[in-house]
């Protein structure tokens, strides 16, 4: 090929190196930083400033600075605020899964390079219900597994941190099919019984048909609205026509059982393997509900980008077979995908 070809004809004119047009380097510093994308990614998934900073760890100050930062380094705003809190603006909504696409790629690029395994950090939810005696029971069956367990307020709470890879898995009930990018099995469908006290009409019984309970009132307070459990005891509550009573603060497993047993009139469900707390009240007694038992369907849920290596581990623990469930009450969503399936 001639250099006149090569010179002269638009159509064939070679670029060298330094005419080629190069885009400006993405620089994470300053405003746009890991810790304020972590800081707009919290307060878009818990809509308040104030949760987003206890999720953090941070004063709510702080996380207003940030937010504020990366708007202005950004030149667009994120938010809206409102009286209920904050909500994403369109340009909020279009940044956020880059967002999570950053922080998802640093945490691969810093556990890439770690030369010690961190821990497995799994969500109990609470100390005394199910999913602690589960990692309980893994702990002793894989002592050589470091571990970690964290009490979060739910899985409204618990997807955004599996998602930012503060946890490898998380123990809870979902309604509604995950997000994209989550996996999740069934892992113990818990059976419900309930409580009472000793003047209570149903003590000296054993068990109970749970279309029998309809006469009497459920005390489970502090029912949080939005929750996962909520959606639960609403359908169970709707298909047995149940008179569950959510009012008043919740001020933990004592206080209600305590409250239950000197009642005539209150009763409460109680998990099968929901552990006591010490001594119960005297003439507290338990009951089976049956025709059908009402079951707690616990999941194990993990987000698919997690490579930590002994959440595989977990997942085979935890995974059981199918088991008949005909004398069983399941949300309806579960009846329909069976035990296997989540």
């Amino acid at each position: 090929m001639s250099e006149a070809l090569i010179q002269g004809s638009p159509s064939a004119r070679i670029k060298q190196p330094s005419q080629l047009c190069r885009q400006p380097p993405v620089v994470l510093s300053g405003p746009v930083n890991l810790d304020s994308l972590r800081a707009f990614v919290a307060v878009a998934e818990e809509g308040q400033f104030r949760y987003a900073a206890d999720r953090l760890r941070l004063s709510q100050q702080a996380v207003s600075k940030r937010i504020a930062a990366l708007e202005s380094s950004l030149g667009v705003t994120l938010f809206d605020r409102v009286p209920t809190g904050a909500t994403l603006t369109p340009q909020g909504r279009t940044f956020l899964p880059h967002a999570h696409a950053v922080l998802i790629a640093a945490r691969h690029a810093v556990e890439s390079v770690q030369s010690e395994t961190r821990p497995l950090r799994v969500d109990i939810l609470n100390s005394r219900t199910l999913p602690a005696v589960l990692m309980l029971d893994f702990h002793q069956t894989h002592p050589e597994i470091a571990l970690k367990t964290l009490v979060l307020r739910g899985l409204g709470t618990a997807l955004p941190a599996l998602t930012a890879g503060e946890i490898d898995a998380t123990f809870a009930y979902h309604p509604e099919p995950l997000p994209p990018g989550f996996e999740s099995i069934v892992a113990y469908l818990e059976p419900h019984e309930i409580v009472v006290g000793d003047r209570h009409p149903l003590a000296g019984r054993t068990t109970v048909p749970l279309d029998e309970l309809r006469w009497y009132t459920i005390w489970i307070p502090g029912i949080v609205d939005g929750s996962e459990w909520g959606a639960f005891y609403r359908e169970l509550s709707a298909e047995f026509d149940l008179t569950i009573d959510s009012t008043g603060p919740n001020f933990g497993f004592e206080e209600l059982v305590g409250t239950v047993a000197e009642s005539k009139s209150l009763t409460t469900f109680w998990g099968e393997r929901t552990r006591e707390a010490g001594p119960w009240p005297p003439g507290l007694r338990r009951l089976r509900v049956v025709d059908p038992t009402p079951v707690y369907p616990w999941s194990l849920i993990w987000h698919s980008s997690n490579r930590h290596p002994d959440l595989n581990t977990l997942v085979e623990h935890v995974q059981k077979p199918p088991q008949p469930t005909d004398d069983l009450w399941l949300p309806r969503r579960l009846r329909t995908i069976g035990f296997r399936g989540d």
